[in-house]
C-alpha cells in the first residue's frame, strides 16, 4: 500500500472556471469554431436557456467569452465568441489536465 503523502497531484493548478462540467462542453464548442450563436449552444451542450445563460455569464467575467447581441432580419441573435484570453486558458486547461493524468499514471507503477 502506498501512503497518499508521498504523492502531490497538481489538482489545485486546474482552471475551476472552466472544469466545470457545462462550462467545459461550452469551451470545446466555442473552441472549434469562430463563434456560435446560442442556439446552437443549447442543442449542442444539452443545457436550457437558464442554465446555458448562467454558465456563459461567468465564462463571460472571467474574460473567456464575449457575448454580442444582434438582429439578424430583425430577429434577435446572441453570438458567443471565445476571447484570446479564455483561448490561452483553455491550452493551459489541456496541459494541467494532461500533467494530472500523467501524474496519476505514474502514481499506478
Amino acid at each position: 500500500m502506498r501512503n497518499n503523502a508521498e504523492y502531490e497531484l497538481p489538482i489545485d493548478d486546474i482552471d475551476a472556471v472552466i472544469h466545470q462540467p457545462a462550462r467545459l462542453k461550452i469551451m470545446l464548442y466555442l473552441y472549434m469554431v469562430d463563434s456560435a450563436d446560442f442556439v446552437y449552444l443549447m442543442h449542442k451542450t444539452g443545457l436550457s436557456k437558464g442554465n446555458l445563460s448562467s454558465h456563459l455569464s461567468k465564462l463571460e467575467e472571467a474574460g473567456y467569452v464575449t457575448i454580442t447581441k444582434q438582429f439578424v432580419d430583425r430577429i434577435p441573435r446572441t453570438l458567443m465568441t471565445m476571447t484570446d484570453a479564455g483561448r490561452v486558458a483553455f491550452d493551459q486547461y489541456k496541459k494541467d489536465i494532461l500533467t494530472l493524468l500523467g501524474a496519476i499514471e505514474t502514481t499506478d507503477k
